[in-house]
Parts: structure tokens; C-alpha cells; sequence
């Protein structure tokens, strides 16, 4: 009996005398990297709605994607660079306003807002922002539904408000958006 009390002992220690030494933390280059975070953006390419990924900070984040349609389409995008859109862009001369979930950051008035419950947004647009075609209203509705379903997968149809910067409000459906 005294012979089987030794053998945890002797399996200790034959386990833990491997050879590898012990180390701290070893510094071997910077963090793992990959392919950057994509939202679809839409825009209009011979009179249809087309989607085009734009690398972004939030992936799924309605309101971020919104401040990339509103940036218009970048040269190189599209076949032949034959992209438009019917979005204008910020009403007043300064730069895209910051995203407003940032600690510090409080929310622009010339930025779009979204809310978001179930499977129905509210997307409030700046001042500055009316008189929007049937075309730049679906841009708008396609590119934020698409951006909240990057982290929330449905096959339910999102329903939007959209309420321009003149108080006009049109309700649509992502329904016949271009696929992503």
C-alpha cells in the first residue's frame, strides 16, 4: 500500500520535468491581421441600384454605413467608374461628422440617424437632405439594411421610414434590394 502512494508523486514529477522551461510573455510582432470589415453600400450604375463594398471601422452599424453612402462612390469603383448616386452628400462644406457611439462624440445634426426595432428603422436624415428621388431613397434604405444584417442575419423584410431633412416621410421595404 505504501509502494501505491509514491506513484502521484513519481507522475508529477516525470510530468512536469519535460524540458520545455518555463516563460513569460514572449513579444513575437504585432497583432494577428486579416482582411479589413466590409459593408455593402449602394449605389446607381445605368439607371439600377448596384452594391459595393466599402471597408469601414463598424461593420453592422447602420448609421456608419450611411456616412460612407453619403460620401458618394470612389474613383475605381464600378465598371468604367459608372457609378453615381442620388444621395447628396453632407449639406454644409465640413467633413463627414464622426460616429456618435465614440466616447466623447455627441451626435451631429449633419449626420443620418438610425433606430432600429425588430425588423423596422426610423432613419432620420440632416437638414439639407430633402427633395430625395424614389432612387436615393431605396439607396438609402438597401445600404442600411444591409449594414444592420452584417451582424443580425434575417431572411424577415426590413421596413423603413425615412423621414428627409424637410420632414417629407416615405416608407419603404428592403425588399428588391440587390443581393450583397
Amino acid at each position: 500500500m505504501k509502494a501505491l502512494r509514491g506513484v502521484p508523486l513519481l507522475t508529477l514529477l516525470a510530468l512536469t520535468s519535460c524540458g520545455i522551461p518555463a516563460t513569460g510573455v514572449v513579444e513575437a510582432g504585432g497583432p494577428a491581421s486579416g482582411t479589413l470589415p466590409l459593408t455593402p453600400v449602394y449605389f446607381v450604375e445605368d439607371g439600377a441600384l448596384v452594391t459595393t463594398p466599402r471597408t469601414t471601422t463598424r461593420p453592422g452599424d447602420p448609421e456608419a454605413a450611411l456616412r460612407l453612402l453619403m460620401a458618394g462612390p470612389l474613383a475605381g469603383e464600378g465598371r468604367l467608374d459608372g457609378l453615381s448616386t442620388e444621395v447628396p452628400g453632407v449639406p454644409t462644406a465640413m467633413a463627414l461628422p464622426p460616429a456618435t457611439d465614440e466616447p466623447g462624440n455627441t451626435p451631429s445634426p449633419d449626420a443620418p440617424t438610425v433606430t432600429v426595432r425588430g425588423d423596422a428603422m426610423t432613419i432620420r436624415l440632416p437638414p439639407g437632405m430633402d427633395g430625395l428621388s424614389d432612387t436615393g431613397v431605396r439607396q438609402i434604405v438597401c445600404t442600411a439594411a444591409a449594414a444592420y444584417r452584417l451582424t443580425r442575419p434575417s431572411d424577415a423584410t426590413v421596413t423603413a421610414e425615412v423621414t428627409d431633412g424637410g420632414g417629407r416621410r416615405v416608407t419603404v421595404s428592403d425588399e428588391g434590394c440587390p443581393e450583397r
